[in-house]
């Protein structure tokens, strides 16, 4: 039997899919609320720069992993065009339904799947780029996961991994105290869930750090990855290009 963590607990590694599940199954309807709380807002540049970064063309082919409530989804859409494809998926059934809806009161209507990143349903070499942001470290097999966002990018495709990072040494104090007094608090009160919001903080502390998650996707086959620290580290962006 194999372990694997939880936020702060270890548990069987077959059961971290569906207790994560839970954490999102939970907090779904008020994710949007509270990602603006829990960030004051930051989360908006965070997505903004990423966008920028990946700078999809129209006509290009995406895979948005993890995709949640569709932020991401619905900015490359808009770029990729009608002869582009933006696919929007999630492991988590409650949280792509309020993302499919929230596109389709945009006016989108995007090929929207349930899939596991670690088992991706899509052929190589399929895709252009592909994005996950503050997915993978929710991921039971991140080097698994990020084997196949390598497999299913065509040469020269790139990936962007969004993600909580490790932050700049003077303010780790700060961000703790934060993270584990505050955060649950709004949790608490805000989605009625304070546990939910304790594992999200624990889950971030866990998460590799820059250099390791670098390391991670130059083995799972990136042959060149570019870390942009944003917030004083608090948060990264991976971006790593298949040869």
């Amino acid at each position: 039997m194999s372990e694997t963590h939880f936020g702060f607990q270890k548990v069987d590694e077959t059961q971290k899919a569906s207790r994560v599940r839970g954490v999102f199954d939970s907090v779904a309807s008020k994710y949007d609320v509270m990602n603006d709380l829990m960030s004051m807002g930051l989360h908006r540049a965070w997505k903004a720069y990423t966008v920028a970064v990946a700078n999809v063309r129209e006509g290009d082919r995406v895979l948005d992993i993890a995709g949640g409530t569709g932020d991401l989804a619905r900015a490359f859409a808009k770029r990729a065009g009608p002869r582009g494809t933006v696919v929007h998926t999630d492991i988590n059934e409650s949280m792509l339904r309020q993302g499919r809806d929230r596109l389709l009161d945009d006016g989108l209507v995007l090929p929207t799947a349930i899939c596991d990143a670690e088992t991706l349903p899509f052929p190589g070499d399929s895709f252009d780029l592909v994005s996950v942001a503050f997915g993978l470290r929710n991921m039971t097999h991140k080097e698994r996961a990020l084997a196949e966002m390598n497999r299913v990018l065509r040469p020269g495709g790139r990936l962007l991994v969004l993600e909580f990072s490790k932050i700049a040494q003077p303010l780790e104090k700060a961000y703790d105290w934060y993270s584990f007094k505050v955060l649950p608090r709004i949790g608490k009160l805000v989605a009625g869930d304070a546990d939910s919001y304790r594992y999200l903080a624990e889950s971030i502390r866990m998460h590799p750090g820059q250099a390791e998650l670098k390391a991670m996707m130059k083995t799972a086959g990136f042959g060149h990855v570019d870390v942009h620290n944003l917030s004083a580290g608090m948060v990264a962006l991976h971006v790593g290009i298949k040869c």
